[in-house]
């Protein structure tokens, strides 16, 4: 085991709520400050712990997906830059939801509930009875609370945060990250799918070709990720690397060295995009030390689009504001789409940005290469090579003509108008991938 995984081990066998320094860690398990200071980071991105400016690094409980878009209050103090005023030992624990305290007190106590987070302004008496309630208290404007407050907050473990910014930014402010986490959990990443390590079928450097065939016999597949002792890759075997070799040939002289790899946190479509690009049918998954974790296949990569595809969206993107808009209304004779140039598309200008119109030449190209052929496809290349201003409220036209389809790849050319003047031309190339 290498020290980099020695202090992650570490810092998950830590108890939830624990408090984490680079000093610490490096004197505890004998590592240099910058080793102990990587691996933290690699812990945080991982969820195992949170930074908070002038509080520290703290073990925090990993969230799972379907609980991501509940916010620790930890998190809340970094979203409002907030200082901890009092109960340090509960900055871990996540908020069901949070409420607005600008009501008298006594009305205001029948929406406050343990689990909440109170968003209030200097009334120390609200302070002190939402703490008994079980919630705890964002203090807006940047005040301060009493000295009761801050004693009470440490003995129940419910943080007392003050922010300097009032309590409409706040509330915004809180909200955008709830929804900016909606559209995270939305993300399919290679973790969601992968066979995992315990039930994926490997090879080791000391094998011979002959293991190749005994496995290929036994589960039908015929690539296989080879590996050391400890797990870590070293290169991947096909059919096409055995064929006409000595099953008496060792392993490690026919394989490919350096497979291309991913890790857990990749998106399912960045994976898609390397193995429609390079061809690939299994992908290695890798973790920081280059261990494998686990594989996956180009089959379950599709599956999972395709899913993607049929999910509900919760959280809104700017593609998702773009396709709502987007109305077919073609003819027989050529295929147009219209859409309405919202504010939320246009730049600080009032123009629409350039982001929204490769967006609108992505869907555009999309929609009518699907209309050629059934299945996938990754976009390989957008040339956006004239375009003109268009405002606000325009009503636009998009026409994608198809130059060129073929068994594995699409052309199309997309023109955007705007009362029958053209201010916009593109060209869209994909690569199809068969269901």
């Amino acid at each position: 085991m290498t020290k980099h995984e020695q202090i992650l081990q570490h810092i998950r066998s830590l108890e939830i709520g624990n408090k984490i320094s680079v000093r610490h860690i490096a004197k505890v398990l004998n590592v240099s400050e910058g080793t102990a200071y990587r691996a933290i980071k690699d812990a945080e991105n991982q969820g195992l712990v949170s930074t908070i400016e002038r509080v520290g690094t703290i073990r925090i409980e990993k969230k799972q997906k379907d609980n991501i878009e509940r916010l620790t209050y930890a998190e809340v103090i970094n979203i409002v830059e907030g200082s901890v005023l009092g109960g340090r030992n509960g900055l871990y624990k996540t908020l069901n939801k949070f409420v607005i305290g600008a009501m008298k007190a006594e009305a205001m106590m029948r929406y406050v509930e343990a689990g909440n987070l109170l968003i209030v302004g200097n009334r120390e008496q609200v302070h002190k009875l939402a703490l008994e309630e079980g919630s705890a208290v964002l203090i807006t404007g940047g005040f301060d609370t009493s000295e009761e407050v801050k004693q009470l907050a440490d003995k129940l473990e419910l943080p007392v945060i003050s922010t300097s910014y009032d309590t409409f930014t706040v509330a915004t402010m809180i909200n955008r990250a709830i929804y900016d986490q909606l559209i995270k959990k939305e993300i399919i990443s290679v973790e969601d799918i992968l066979i995992p390590v315990e039930k994926t079928d490997f090879l080791t450097t000391s094998n011979t070709v002959e293991k190749w065939h005994e496995l290929n016999n036994k589960t039908g597949h015929n690539r296989y990720p080879i590996v050391d002792e400890e797990l870590k890759l070293h290169g991947i075997v096909t059919a096409k690397d055995v064929m006409g070799v000595s099953q008496f040939m060792e392993i490690e002289k026919v394989m490919t060295k350096q497979p291309i790899t991913v890790t857990n946190q990749t998106s399912v479509a960045s994976a898609a995009h390397m193995m429609v690009w390079e061809g690939i049918e299994l992908l290695p998954v890798i973790n920081q030390s280059k261990k494998l974790i686990g594989i996956i296949s180009r089959q379950d990569v599709l599956k999972a689009l395709q899913m993607i595809q049929r999910q509900p969206h919760v959280g809104d993107t700017i593609e998702d504001l773009v396709t709502r808009h987007f109305e077919d209304v073609s003819t027989a004779n050529e295929y147009t789409f219209q859409l309405e140039v919202t504010p939320q598309m246009t730049n600080h200008l009032g123009t629409i940005s350039y982001g929204v119109m490769t967006t609108i030449v992505t869907e555009a190209g999309s929609r009518v290469l699907r209309k050629h052929k059934k299945g996938d496809l990754v976009v390989e290349n957008i040339t956006l090579f004239f375009i003109k201003p268009v405002q606000i409220d325009t009503l636009m036209q998009v026409k994608p003509k198809v130059l060129e389809v073929g068994r594995k790849f699409g052309k199309v050319d997309v023109e955007l108008y705007h009362q029958d003047q053209i201010v916009g031309k593109a060209m869209l190339m994909a690569q199809l991938i068969d269901r």
